[in-house]
């Protein structure tokens, strides 16, 4: 009965509202009447796995219906997914592959990440009836409402937002153009391509190009317009879209496939939007150490400097709050009391003290007093 007097509409009396918060704290709350629906809750954005596809070889479609909690959302934007894993909380950021619809259904296109205990999980473990916890919306990679001509630049898993923006793109008519570029390895990991033949046949306006790294271009047969077999480069970027001077440029995937796709483009372009899953590759001279004094908790630990802070917070067995860990949502973000930070993506450094610092995406340069 409470369940359904507070779930929906989920107490719209407020003297009863107050009355049943008296009684419960809203962790007792969202424990019992999870007995009765595991997706009720107090106050917690919530969702059910309501079905689950292969996407493609090392891919995984998951469908998720939320419950009333859950903060609506733009197409291209993130959300963080957060699941229990044998007694462990673990979160990850994904970006939905298609943004809720009719039914109040979305779903995330999960890849299976070499060592990666949540991906892993979804792909194994993961089932319909669970349920998972959401974060709140986050990201700027949305659909420009000041031009209409467009490039998606996506490589492996990074092609999960642009399906939602070209949904949305078609939603709001169509206007313009847009030209997706999709790198893969192989042909098995591509996702969504019945999804992106059955559009380019309804909208002349959309062009859509397989690019193939690890593939050689057959030689026996012609090989479709659509496949090409080389990785980014500016002549490809010349021939498959000339006009780049009037678009607006959107990249997503490992952080060395977006900084190349921005320093090809951004000159040209009339805007970049860019998101890196994951960091570049990391040197750090681990001879040289540096003190992190961590004041909330009250401890002092050595890391070598030029470290992620969040992957060196972690090894030393803390677990700060954490994310999407490629600096985009903020949730790792602190104080930094004093010290110098290094911006891992950019080399940029920061010596102001009383400064915001997200974790994953920065490194110690001296001691650092944080507000951890």
């Amino acid at each position: 009965m409470w369940g359904h007097a507070l779930n929906n509409p989920f107490i719209q009396n407020a003297p009863l509202q107050t009355l049943v918060q008296s009684v419960f704290s809203p962790t007792a709350f969202d424990f019992w009447v999870s007995h009765l629906n595991p997706t009720w809750s107090w106050q917690r954005p919530l969702a059910r796995i309501v079905a689950r596809q292969i996407a493609s070889q090392d891919c995984v479609t998951l469908t998720l219906k939320p419950n009333r909690h859950a903060q609506p959302f733009l197409a291209g934007q993130h959300i963080n997914i957060t699941a229990e894993i044998n007694g462990a909380r673990f979160t990850r950021s994904y970006s939905p592959s298609m943004v809720p619809n009719q039914a109040n259904v979305f779903t995330i296109t999960v890849k299976r990440m070499s060592g990666g205990k949540f991906s892993n999980w979804l792909h194994e473990h993961a089932k319909i009836g669970d349920v998972l916890e959401l974060g709140a919306p986050f990201g700027e990679m949305t659909l420009s409402n000041v031009y209409q001509k467009h490039v998606f630049l996506a490589a492996g898993s990074g092609i999960t937002p642009f399906l939602s923006l070209i949904h949305e793109w078609v939603a709001q008519g169509a206007l313009g153009e847009v030209t997706l570029i999709y790198w893969a390895k192989t042909q098995t990991e591509l996702c969504f391509v019945e999804a992106f033949s059955a559009l380019t046949q309804k909208y002349s306006n959309l062009h859509v190009y397989y690019a193939l790294t690890q593939e050689q271009t057959p030689q026996n047969f012609q090989t479709p317009n659509h496949f090409i077999y080389e990785r980014i480069n500016q002549s490809l970027l010349d021939t498959l879209v000339p006009d780049l001077n009037q678009r607006v440029v959107y990249s997503c995937g490992p952080a060395a496939f977006v900084e190349q796709a921005r320093r090809l483009t951004q000159e040209q372009a009339k805007d970049f939007y860019g998101e890196a899953f994951g960091l570049p590759l990391i040197t750090h001279d681990s001879t040289e150490q540096v003190n992190i004094h961590l004041t909330k908790s009250n401890r002092t630990i050595r890391v070598a400097s030029g470290e992620p802070l969040l992957a060196a917070l972690e090894a030393q067995g803390l677990k700060p709050e954490s994310g999407c860990r490629m600096g985009i949502c903020n949730t790792c973000v602190c104080t930094k009391q004093a010290g110098t930070t290094e911006h891992i993506l950019t080399q940029e450094r920061d010596t102001e003290a009383g400064s915001s610092v997200r974790i994953c995406i920065s490194s110690a340069r001296s001691d650092l007093t944080l507000d951890l």
